[in-house]
């Protein structure tokens, strides 16, 4: 607004000589101001002393400066209903956000960063990340290949691969990428309280069996008996067929501890197979220990049914079987995979293989180490002066 050259004392002053006589035509000649600016300032300050007109005029400033307030208020509120589905949790949302403002309501940086309630440095900032572009690439053809797998199992395979690259870079590519794997969803499991099973601290000390079912591409079905070792996480064998006698389970189990060993205990379900004469006198000759769960209760054999999802999600579900050759074929593929390359998260992601072979290095290293130094007996009550109180403690 265009700030006039008259104070309000002089132009209650100008309308004072008007009411005294003078004419309007000389007063305008006089003072250089035209008639309608006079008559203008007379609807305004007539009858109105000097006082009363200085209160009139910051009266009007004092609104005009609302109602910039008011415009620049509804101006946020509008800015702030378009920012409404925009989630604005992390720098770079806001970043955005205070983009859009000014492209979109001609805001200022400033105003925008106020709306917003952004830092004006973080507004500014320019990453200097390097260029991810072969990482990615990498990440998604990993995750492309194998795709139940997080990324903490994906950034396992990159850092074998030679990839210097820690986790938290790794999960926020993978984040970004949207690589996420979906959850399938399962059956509401019931609540309460659950013993913790023993875990086994040697190879062969505990085998589990269990079995799935699948189907073919031409809506045949068939079945899968696996052997599983609790202790080194392996997969002993993969049996496919249409159907899985108990005889044929006995012949299974004979072939594995042809190039495996006796396992000291079985543990299985109460299924009919693993329940019949035939499963009862192999273990009966072969001396084995076979221990049933309690029906209805599969969590006593937890570390099968782990194995069975893993299965279930990693290799059933995201593979189609022609025949039975060819499930055959896949399966012993996938036992290798599972056994050699999956890193294992409880195994501090090292692979079955490379558990079971260093629990066998560390086996055999203790035996030595017993052979070759064989440890002092301790005193007995029998040996002279063996009747000290700490002695026959230790001595038990």
């Amino acid at each position: 607004m265009k700030k006039s050259r008259f104070t309000e004392a002089q132009i209650v002053g100008i309308l004072k000589e008007q009411e005294a006589g003078v004419a309007v035509t000389e007063l305008c000649r006089k003072h250089g101001v035209s008639s309608p600016t006079f008559y203008k300032w007379k609807a305004k300050y007539g009858g109105l002393d000097v006082s009363e007109a200085r209160k009139l005029k910051s009266l009007e400033d004092e609104n005009a400066k609302l109602k910039r307030l008011l415009a620049d208020a509804m101006l946020d509120n509008v800015a702030l209903k378009d920012l409404l589905g925009k989630k604005m949790v992390t720098p770079a949302a806001r970043r955005e956000a205070v983009s859009y403002l000014r492209s979109a309501h001609e805001m200022s940086e400033r105003r925008a960063i106020r709306v917003v309630g952004a830092d004006r440095s973080a507004v500014r900032y320019r990453s200097t990340r390097p260029d991810d572009a072969a990482l990615r690439e990498r990440l998604k053809a990993l995750a492309h290949e194998r795709r139940r797998f997080g990324y903490r199992r994906l950034h396992v395979l990159l850092r074998r691969e030679g990839h210097a690259v820690n986790r938290k870079r790794v999960q926020r590519l993978y984040r970004e990428e949207r690589l996420t794997v979906r959850r399938r969803s399962g059956r509401k499991r019931a609540l309460g309280e659950r013993r913790p099973m023993e875990t086994p601290t040697a190879a062969n000390q505990r085998w589990s069996l269990d079995f799935v079912a699948d189907q073919f591409t031409d809506g045949r079905r068939f079945r899968i008996l696996e052997v599983y070792d609790d202790c080194t996480r392996e997969c002993l064998a993969l049996v496919a067929d249409t159907s899985i006698s108990g005889r044929r389970v006995a012949r299974g189990l004979d072939a594995i501890m042809a190039w495996r060993g006796k396992p000291a205990t079985i543990i299985s379900d109460n299924g009919t197979e693993l329940t019949s004469n035939a499963i009862l006198e192999w273990a009966d000759k072969q001396k084995v220990a076979w221990h049933y769960i309690a029906p209805g209760k599969p969590q006593q054999k937890a570390f099968s049914e782990s194995f069975n999802g893993r299965l279930r999600d990693e290799c059933l579900n995201e593979t189609l079987f022609s025949s039975l050759r060819d499930a055959r074929t896949k399966l012993a593929a996938w036992r290798e995979d599972f056994n050699e390359v999956r890193p294992h998260s409880s195994l501090g992601y090292l692979t079955p293989g490379e558990y079971a072979r260093g629990l066998c290095g560390e086996t055999a290293r203790r035996a030595s180490l017993r052979e070759g130094s064989a440890p002092q007996a301790l005193a007995t009550h029998q040996q002279v002066g063996s009747d000290h109180a700490r002695t026959l403690v230790m001595a038990g």
